[in-house]
């Protein structure tokens, strides 16, 4: 019966599904390739779209002109092993051809428009003549019957590229091994078009493309990157991976931004100075030692994690919904064993939804600075969090946004949000007013306004683990957010309030690990696509500002 089947399926059939797979399969992979630099918001996902069915329309169109005159099996071939080497050509530049276009003076929300239209336009107008051809070389009778086959033909490779690519190759390879698969396909089918008496120029095309292809994948400088030595890389399910080492530390890369980092001699010192704030909650707390259970909702390195194991007689949860995340965390990152840290692979709101536990300290880590999973936004999200929360129990939120300006869209709409929810809630800039940052919210179920001074009585008297005296000086209290939406289920316009941040100087600290305590000093990272490289210092911020007029 297959057999049969088989026989019965013209080359036509067999070239228009392959495109099918091919075009719909580089699709998928363009956000995987295209991310890294631009993000994955709905912009680049639009725009990836937006460039696909426009080089494919166009293909449609000139081949149908074309195809009464040039479609014969040779002729598809060609397209095929033109396509082929195209991609052959993506697999060894495509980052470098994706960080050329940079530069190209467009708005952020279509900064992605050039990358994606080089990279990706020539092959996939190149399989939109495919189709039309196919239509002519059909055996079917008739002009409607043979386009309706050949189309519903390339519909159903579309599937198999969509489904396959999303759900088998990315979870298993890199986009480069993807890429050389396509192109190996693309090459084989067209050997097969010109069966059973190829040209001597056919021929060699054919072997030559996979030459190029074996060559492509085979001519990357392996370990090396502008950040520093490559230890570990790959793409998971949800994002690209690097870890990378670069003198003593050592950083965990998400679609190529800085996401965590470890001091490879001390594993627990805090290296970005944002994390110190996750203690900031055995200050607000009325005793510290009744906060018995934390959640970290995001992994990444574990770095909060590892250094509340060390410090507190607490036990640690941490929902990461990517697993190879967990993974390299334990194998890179010195996560420790501990009865005391239970570590779940799942989807944070998820999790609590789902959970019978009660928390006295959630700390939310899972926003970047270029996506923010926007249910994790929302006022029913906060309220979910305020449900499973201890009566005395805090939440903090890390987030990167700017504390006033146009960059401050997100930040005022989620100190907005909070605030729905939480009867105080306390902003921690983290690197002086006006530029792209972490700002920790701090919120808390208990009525009444802790003072700054208040906080830095505390931060005497209790054993916290840490000096907080400096991040106490970052304490704000002024409502920055009278003209801020609420973000809520059915509307959270969370790619929009990130878009000012966009090409903006993303300012993180690091501690210095020669001084004790962890002293802190400041360095900048441009949000735009090849920022990950580019480290440069800036101005530190005041070491105190004026205690906030309206505390209690």
């Amino acid at each position: 019966m297959i057999r049969r089947t088989l026989n019965r399926v013209s080359g036509a059939e067999a070239a228009v599904f392959v495109s099918g797979v091919a075009s719909m399969g580089l699709e998928i992979l363009a956000g995987r390739i295209i991310a890294p630099q631009f993000g994955s918001s709905i912009y680049t996902w639009g725009t990836i779209i937006g460039v696909f069915l426009a080089a494919l329309s166009l293909g449609y169109h000139r081949g149908g002109r074309r195809a009464s005159r040039r479609a014969t099996p040779t002729g598809l071939a060609r397209l095929f092993v033109l396509t082929a080497a195209y991609v052959a050509g993506l697999v060894f530049a495509g980052d470098l051809l994706v960080r050329a276009t940079v530069a190209f003076p467009l708005p952020s929300r279509t900064a992605s428009l050039p990358a994606v239209a080089l990279l990706f336009g020539p092959p996939t107008y190149l399989l939109g003549f495919v189709s039309p051809y196919a239509a002519e070389l059909s055996e079917r009778e008739g002009t409607g019957e043979a386009s309706g086959h050949v189309y519903a033909v390339g519909t159903v490779g579309s599937i198999v590229g969509a489904f396959g690519t999303t759900y088998a190759l990315v979870p298993a390879l890199g986009t480069d091994a993807i890429g050389f698969l396509f192109g190996a396909l693309l090459v084989v089918t067209a050997g097969l078009l010109t069966l059973p008496n190829p040209s001597r120029e056919t021929l060699g095309a054919v072997l030559g493309t996979m030459l190029l292809l074996s060559a492509a994948i085979g001519a990357g400088v392996a370990g090396v990157a502008p950040e520093g030595r490559v230890v570990y890389e790959t793409q998971t399910e949800y994002q690209e991976l690097r870890v990378v080492d670069r003198g003593d530390t050592r950083t965990l890369y998400l679609d190529g931004q800085r996401h965590s980092a470890m001091d490879r001699s001390r594993p627990t010192r805090h290296v970005f100075g944002y994390t110190r704030y996750f203690h900031l909650p055995y200050l607000f707390a009325e005793d510290p030692e009744d906060i018995d259970r934390v959640l970290f909702v995001g992994g990444g390195g574990f770095s909060g994690p590892k250094r509340f194991l060390e410090e507190y007689d607490a036990t640690v949860d941490v929902v990461e919904i990517d697993p190879e995340v967990i993974r390299v965390a334990r194998e890179y990152f010195a996560v420790p064993e501990s009865d005391r840290l239970n570590v779940y692979s799942r989807d944070g709101r998820r999790y609590l939804r789902e959970t019978n536990r009660t928390y006295d300290l959630i700390v939310l880590d899972a926003y970047r600075q270029d996506k923010v999973p926007f249910h994790l936004t929302t006022e029913e999200f906060m309220r979910l969090t305020e449900r499973r929360l201890s009566d005395d129990g805090v939440l903090v939120a890390n987030l990167i946004s700017a504390p006033t300006g146009p960059a401050s869209r997100f930040y005022r709409a989620e100190h907005r949000t909070v605030s729905r929810v939480y009867p105080e809630v306390y902003s921690f800039p983290t690197a002086g007013a006006g530029v792209v940052q972490n700002v920790e919210l701090v919120a808390t179920k208990r009525d009444g306004r802790l003072s700054q001074a208040t906080l830095r009585e505390r931060n005497r008297r209790r054993a916290v683990g840490l000096d907080l005296s400096e991040e106490i000086d970052d304490y704000r209290y002024e409502p920055p957010d009278a003209d801020a939406p609420v973000l809520r289920d059915d509307y959270a316009p969370v790619d929009s309030l990130l878009d000012p941040m966009a090409g903006r100087r993303y300012v993180v600290e690091r501690t210095n690990s020669t001084t004790t305590p962890e002293n802190r000093s400041a360095e900048s990272v441009d949000l735009a696509p090849d920022a990950a490289a580019a480290v440069t210092p800036v101005s530190p911020r005041p070491a105190t500002r004026p205690a906030p007029s309206r505390a209690r």
